[in-house]
């Protein structure tokens, strides 16, 4: 799948099939998470792969929108420095690692933004960092809509030259 085309049919998947993602795949997922680019090269992440059902379970008992990372077939749990473009850097990261997936035929979503503290302890995650988001992954339970997305006209969001001289 090339790039736009993935970017134009990624959806949210909260619902999973029980089939385990393959080592290469995952490892793949998280690799395009590390080579994304960040403000100064700081590269200011951290990602924990997660497969252990168990530890699964638990992060979608802590996650208060995320029950479902209980029923992924792994979780990536990125952490980040306490730095000025961190939050920036590793939201460039998961939308890398989240494209990714999809290519490969593999759903998640963005679970969390907050109020992930009690991860910090599950995983040994260090007290100086934070914990930014939790992205379960696994393949869709069901068949989905690929690019049936509810989105402004380009018209509506998009200008050029001026604010309110619509990119036509």
């Amino acid at each position: 799948m090339d790039t736009f085309e993935a970017i134009r049919t990624l959806l949210a998947i909260r619902q999973y099939q029980s089939k385990p993602i393959p080592a290469a795949t995952l490892r793949r997922v998280v690799e395009a998470g590390r080579l994304t680019g960040s403000a100064k090269n700081l590269q200011p992440w951290h990602f924990v792969v997660v497969e252990d059902r168990a530890t699964l379970q638990k992060l979608g008992a802590l996650a208060r929108t995320g029950a479902h990372v209980a029923q992924a077939a792994a979780a990536v749990v990125v952490a980040v420095d306490k730095t000025p473009f961190a939050v920036s850097d590793a939201s460039r990261a998961i939308q890398s690692m989240l494209l990714t997936a999809w290519g490969e035929g593999v759903g998640s979503n963005w679970v969390g933004f907050g109020g992930l503290e009690p991860v910090k302890s599950l995983l040994d995650i260090p007290a100086g960092l934070d914990v930014l988001a939790i992205l379960p992954f696994g393949y869709p339970a069901r068949a989905v809509g690929r690019g049936k997305k509810q989105r402004k006209p380009l018209r509506d969001v998009a200008h050029l030259e001026r604010y309110g001289r619509p990119l036509e």
